[in-house]
């Protein structure tokens, strides 16, 4: 008999809960990839290492005591899908090397290798796109654990499919609008763009603490009405200004529609709380004020209706990103199951 009060002692599943996936109202899958990273890989090795780090946590959740009784499962680990990442992230990594040298995608060494890549992460996301949608048909919630932050567009589209009209509230320090970043037409900087252009059901994208921009992306937000952004440095001056976080909060939730998806790029939070992620940048909303705006979402009488956590980056001998990444992702896991 399962005792949340006792040890856990780990067994595969997320938080060491004792639910397969067929029981649980909510299933997690986790992808571990981070082939177009193009910074500092290693999100790749972030399900694994939040799984680890999991246990660990106490079950009891002030907004939604008791809500891991309704069952969080897990979905055992692709090996295939780490090793593929593995193998594509050198072709990649020769590809950015050709292209920092002056060389451009279109030439032939760095155009087989591209087609390589994209083609392997549309295979990706077809197959994440079919494995979100048969648990969803099936009455049950989604999460993605990443990965970098590619991943999650199968889930993405399966969860709008199914709602027919979602806003994706999306945590990051990057607006992730490149198009085809490097020539990888699914590169973790292109999700957001991915997500608007091929999606037809995703209508809002809110996007909170955006701090590093490429100068394409700054009129693609003006310009696109589907586009709220809430940079970090007017949240800042709000905040200096005296307008209270819950006040910042209660204008970023009124943007979204009734359905909500959250993205959540750990790199959006402070850096001490995510200190190896793949691409930090200083600035960023603290833990507490991220818990915050999470919890605004079923307060304010939306839905949270799938949600990803990615670019997790375990660090070493130090578990801290994990121990993070972690209380996060049980946090999207109680909220979802509100």
């Amino acid at each position: 008999m399962y005792n949340p009060n006792d040890i856990a002692i780990p067994n595969g599943n997320y938080f060491a809960l004792p639910f397969t996936p067929e029981e649980a109202a909510l299933v997690l899958l986790s992808v571990p990839w981070d082939v177009t990273t193009s910074y500092r890989p290693g999100a790749a090795k972030g399900p694994e290492a939040i799984l680890e780090a999991s246990p660990q946590l106490d079950l009891y959740d002030f907004d939604n005591p008791g809500g891991w009784r309704k069952g969080i499962g897990t979905l055992e680990i692709d090996p295939s899908i780490r090793s593929t990442s593995r193998k594509l992230r050198e072709e990649a990594e020769k590809v950015i090397i050709h292209l920092e040298a002056g060389g451009a995608p279109e030439e032939e060494y760095a155009a087989r290798k591209l087609a390589r890549i994209n083609q392997a992460s549309r295979q990706l996301n077809e197959s994440i796109y079919k494995e979100s949608l048969r648990h969803l048909q099936a009455g049950k919630r989604v999460g993605v654990v990443g990965g970098d932050h590619s991943v999650p567009f199968g889930l993405i589209r399966a969860v709008a499919e199914q709602e027919e009209e979602i806003g994706i509230l999306q945590i990051d320090a990057h607006a992730d609008l490149r198009k085809a970043y490097e020539g990888f037409e699914h590169s973790h900087a292109s999700i957001m763009y991915n997500a608007l252009e091929q999606i037809g059901g995703v209508r809002r994208l809110t996007a909170v603490a955006l701090r590093d921009l490429s100068e394409e992306e700054v009129p693609r937000i003006a310009d696109d009405r589907r586009i709220t952004p809430f940079f970090n440095h007017k949240l800042a001056e709000n905040r200096f200004a005296g307008v209270t976080w819950g006040e910042q909060c209660r204008r970023i939730i009124e943007t979204l529609p009734a359905k909500v998806y959250v993205s959540f790029d750990i790199d959006g939070l402070t850096p001490e709380n995510c200190p190896h992620t793949g691409t930090p940048v200083p600035g960023g909303i603290t833990f507490d004020e991220a818990v915050y705006l999470l919890a605004s979402i079923p307060r304010s009488g939306r839905q949270i209706v799938g949600f990803d956590l990615c670019e997790v980056v375990p660090g070493g001998e130090s578990e801290w990103d994990a121990n993070v990444g972690a209380r996060v992702l049980y946090k999207l896991c109680n909220l979802i199951l509100l």
